[in-house]
């Protein structure tokens, strides 16, 4: 019903291809990982992304006060800036998913009726932040080029919602752009609350 098609085409595949179709944001190995498959890692997955985003964001704010002390490297370890920095970056992807929940109800509230249909699309939307783990490498292999590594990141992951959003609610794409673009306006104004709370985001 959902694939349009008498048979979904990726039960016969491998789940590499899949994979790498998912990675390439086709619509159809969407369809397949959320309606055909029983994945269920949705929390872990988030979690470790959450993790990832706040490490990075340790990082920088680490990096911007920097000292060689025994002193200051023991105090280092010890710090609550990276659990700060976690929960910053889980309120930010809170927020975004409360933009997106609240747009897409307010425009097709037909198709959030049922308590179902929001939890099908809270797990697509997890699923679908699988990019954020690039952030590994970005941290890994540290250039020049980061910032611009972690931009393109972020739109990634924003592609990959977009066709989470269309895939689970069977939309047009620009709806869940539409949506999308909410959801970082929500998410912009939780930032520059934290900011003017003098927090370092």
């Amino acid at each position: 019903k959902s694939c349009q098609k008498p048979v979904d085409k990726y039960i016969e595949y491998d789940p590499v291809i899949i994979l790498i179709n998912a990675v390439l944001c086709k619509a159809q190995a969407y369809r397949h990982i959320l309606f055909n498959t029983k994945i269920n890692i949705h929390g872990k997955l988030c979690i470790f992304c959450l993790l990832c985003e706040a490490y990075i964001r340790w990082l920088q704010l680490q990096g911007s006060s920097q000292t060689t002390d025994p002193d200051d490297l023991i105090r280092y370890a010890k710090e609550w800036d990276f659990y700060r920095m976690f929960g910053i970056a889980s309120l930010e992807q809170t927020s975004f998913f409360i933009g997106i929940f609240i747009t897409l109800w307010w425009v097709t509230p037909e198709m959030l009726k049922r308590k179902s249909d929001f939890i099908l699309l809270l797990k697509a939307l997890l699923l679908s932040t699988y990019g954020k783990l690039l952030l590994i490498p970005a941290v890994i292999w540290e250039h020049d080029y980061t910032p611009l590594c972690l931009a393109f990141i972020k739109v990634f992951v924003l592609i990959s919602n977009s066709q989470a959003i269309r895939v689970t609610l069977n939309l047009n794409r620009i709806l869940p752009w539409f949506a999308i673009f909410f959801g970082l306006i929500l998410e912009n104004g939780v930032v520059c609350l934290f900011q003017k709370m003098g927090w370092d985001v």
